[in-house]
């Protein structure tokens, strides 16, 4: 094994490899996954978390304290699936440190003000932030973000740098959307100021906000399940991308930790929070920064 370090995610693990493991393809992904995947030599191992990659024909991840063993057929181990899992098995201990890994987009205000878009898939989450960044806004994610908690304050880390955009021809509907880079992206966390979330339909009528808060119960399980997705229940596959897809569910979560996701989902509510419904991505963006203005 080659002892080296990783970080992604904003977080930094000791890693050891198989030898001559060529990282090429993961590294290839960092434009995919918030804090980017960057594999480099270190001479200190520490008390951090620590990742070590086997060669094994079954694929299997085992968890103990701050060391997880992901166990990879070398082929897959060879390829760009080594960067997700990585970054996925990661998420226990960046949750230990107070971060988390959110299904949503994140964009900042033209003054420095967090804010996070919400929604199901197809909601509009994209396309709203693609408006805003056409208003002066900076993205700060596509899909992933990370949300963290520093002292009195909610933070937006910097996400996905890169959005898969749906071509606005619709004979392409079948066609793979282009990723595109996201410019201006931010650089540095931003506190968090308010939180949106998102229904963006042509049957909507017109633009329309109302409040959020206090949560419904409906509102809070789906914040329990949008805030555990990445420490449990998301099965990243761990046979690449050629092969069928195997992905158990891994055994990364705790119950410290879900009692912190509970805490967390009380302190979103203490902030401005918003369900906007919008015919059309321009018309979103033209009324979340009225509100995030007002």
């Amino acid at each position: 094994m080659t002892g080296a370090a990783l970080t992604t995610g904003h977080l930094t693990a000791a890693l050891d490899l198989p030898p001559d493991l060529d990282t090429g393809p993961a590294a290839a992904a960092a434009d995919r996954l918030p804090g980017g995947w960057q594999h480099h030599a270190t001479a200190e191992r520490g008390d951090g978390p620590a990742v070590t990659v086997e060669n094994a024909v079954t694929p299997a991840v085992t968890v103990r304290g701050q060391h997880i063993r992901l166990r990879l057929p070398p082929a897959v181990a060879g390829s760009v699936t080594l960067a997700y899992a990585t970054y996925t098995v990661l998420e226990r201990a960046r949750q230990e440190q107070r971060m988390l890994t959110l299904h949503a987009n994140a964009v900042i205000t033209p003054d420095g003000r967090g804010v996070l878009l919400l929604g199901n898939k197809g909601a509009g989450k994209t396309s709203v932030t693609l408006a805003l960044g056409a208003l002066g806004w900076t993205h700060a994610g596509d899909d992933l973000t990370v949300l963290a908690e520093l002292g009195d304050e909610l933070m937006v880390l910097p996400g996905r740098p890169t959005a898969a955009v749906r071509p606005s021809d619709p004979t392409l509907w079948q066609a793979p959307k282009p990723v595109v880079a996201l410019t201006p992206f931010a650089r540095v966390p931003v506190p968090l100021a308010r939180v949106f979330r998102l229904t963006v339909h042509p049957g909507v009528p017109h633009a329309q906000t109302t409040a959020a808060t206090p949560f419904s119960a409906n509102e809070q399980l789906r914040l329990h399940e949008a805030l555990a997705r990445y420490v449990s229940g998301l099965p990243t596959p761990l046979t690449g991308p050629n092969g069928t897809p195997y992905g158990p569910v891994w055994p990364l979560d705790t119950p410290a930790l879900a009692r912190w996701r509970s805490h967390l989902i009380t302190r979103l509510e203490q902030h401005p929070y918003t369900y906007l419904y919008a015919p059309d991505p321009r018309t979103a963006a033209d009324l979340i920064t009225q509100e995030t203005h007002a």
